[in-house]
């Protein structure tokens, strides 16, 4: 099974608790089928047409880092998937004369896509197994980087359902995938000890299997701290 490049928004919202946004995939998906997930998805060909601006150097170096894929495109996607299927927006004005398919609605709003406040966050690799296979990059955002109400979903498409804010002790008891529990782990604990350096962990496609057996079959959330 091909591997395919993908980017992921773990967009963050803390006004009270806090909450991250995420949405139910159809019954009918071919992967992950009723599952509560963050926005993302697939890059796309035409993602690598587009520049957005505000990617730091650091990001940059990370998303290079083991990786042959177009750390731009990387970016971009992440941008695109999260305004395709939550209506959300990470932009700037600035008039867009001859945007890529997949990329005029975008443009339209009067906006052009920036990367400003993005933060490279977590890395995995679907295990080998399942019906698609995903090598997919997890991007933090704080809600305040958003130039959208974050509360209206109106111009989302379909693929997602039950767009809502989620705090992450409500997140225990959503249908998640595995690797979903992993980065939200992986967030809590960023979220109890923020002044930590910021690493990005790569969840290799082999390491389902051994992290359950060291978790004593328990799941990843349960060993996450309170925030």
């Amino acid at each position: 099974m091909p591997i395919r490049d993908a980017a992921t928004v773990i967009l963050l919202r803390r006004d009270g608790t806090p909450r991250v946004l995420m949405g139910q995939r159809g019954a009918s998906a071919v992967f992950m089928p009723n599952k509560f997930v963050f926005p993302g998805g697939a890059v796309d060909p035409n993602d690598a047409l587009v520049a957005p601006t505000g990617l730091c150097h650091e990001t940059l170096q990370a998303l290079q880092d083991d990786s042959d894929a177009d750390a731009q495109a990387l970016v971009a996607a992440a941008i695109r998937e999260l305004w395709e299927e939550t209506g959300q927006m990470l932009g700037v004005p600035g008039d867009w004369a001859d945007p890529p398919r997949g990329w005029r609605g975008f443009a339209a709003s009067g906006h052009r896509p920036t990367a400003a406040g993005m933060r490279f966050f977590f890395r995995a690799v679907t295990p080998q197994g399942a019906p698609r296979r995903f090598d997919a990059r997890f991007f933090l955002v704080d809600a305040t980087a958003l130039i959208t109400d974050p509360d209206d979903f109106g111009r989302a498409e379909d693929e997602l359902s039950h767009l809502q804010w989620v705090d992450l002790k409500a997140a225990r008891a959503l249908d998640l995938p595995f690797i979903t529990e992993v980065a939200l782990a992986e967030l809590a604990a960023h979220l109890a000890n923020p002044a930590a350096p910021l690493t990005v962990p790569f969840f290799r496609n082999d390491d389902e299997r051994h992290l359950i057996s060291r978790l004593g079959g328990r799941r990843p959330l349960d060993h996450a701290p309170e925030v």
